[in-house]
């Protein structure tokens, strides 16, 4: 083996057991409760914990691209960091529907202190940013869901309103096939 890959490969060994351990598990899915002040953002958000369990890469792909947000940052949050996909699905796309950076949501929420006994809650975090939050921003958020089980062809049961909006999966594949021309 060449000298150069030797280093290399033990150093990747030594990390392996570390990045496994910092991934998306089902106890952590399992575990994980979270507080947007929406009950159908909520369960979609641990959905989506569980889905990044078991796609890690497309999940880092989906919040990357449709986010706006660097791969690179995104992994860190959750391999480095230990966020669960959840909170950075709700950070990156909540700070895109504001017009924010995921890092101002991430930097937030890693500011907020909850009153002793108390779990954090996006819902708090959320008023406390410098955009109001706005049933724009909520729309956007629960759209840019939808859009993402959509990609992933995961099936998502939608509310009243949203189906409205919406429609059933074969209406929102033939409206993506067939986008509305700018300025309607």
């Amino acid at each position: 083996m060449n000298r150069l890959l030797r280093p290399l490969l033990f150093v990747l060994l030594l990390w392996l057991p570390l990045l496994a351990s910092a991934q998306q598990t089902a106890e952590k899915s399992e575990a994980y409760r979270v507080h947007t002040g929406d009950v159908w953002v909520d369960s979609q958000l641990q959905d989506i914990n569980y889905y990044a369990e078991r796609y890690p890469d497309s999940f880092l792909d989906e919040v990357s691209r449709y986010a706006g947000v660097s791969r690179g940052y995104v992994a860190a949050l959750m391999f480095t960091h230990q966020w669960q996909a959840g909170d950075i699905y709700f950070a990156c796309f909540w700070a895109k529907a504001t017009e924010r950076s995921c890092r101002d949501a991430v930097q937030a929420w890693s500011r907020f202190v909850p009153e002793e006994g108390e779990d954090k809650r996006w819902a708090d975090v959320v008023a406390e940013m410098p955009v109001t939050p706005s049933n724009q921003h909520w729309r956007t958020l629960r759209h840019a869901i939808v859009a993402s089980h959509d990609h992933w062809d995961r099936s998502i049961t939608l509310d009243a309103t949203l189906k409205r909006q919406l429609g059933d999966r074969a209406q929102r594949d033939r409206a993506a096939a067939n986008p509305a021309p700018a300025g309607r």
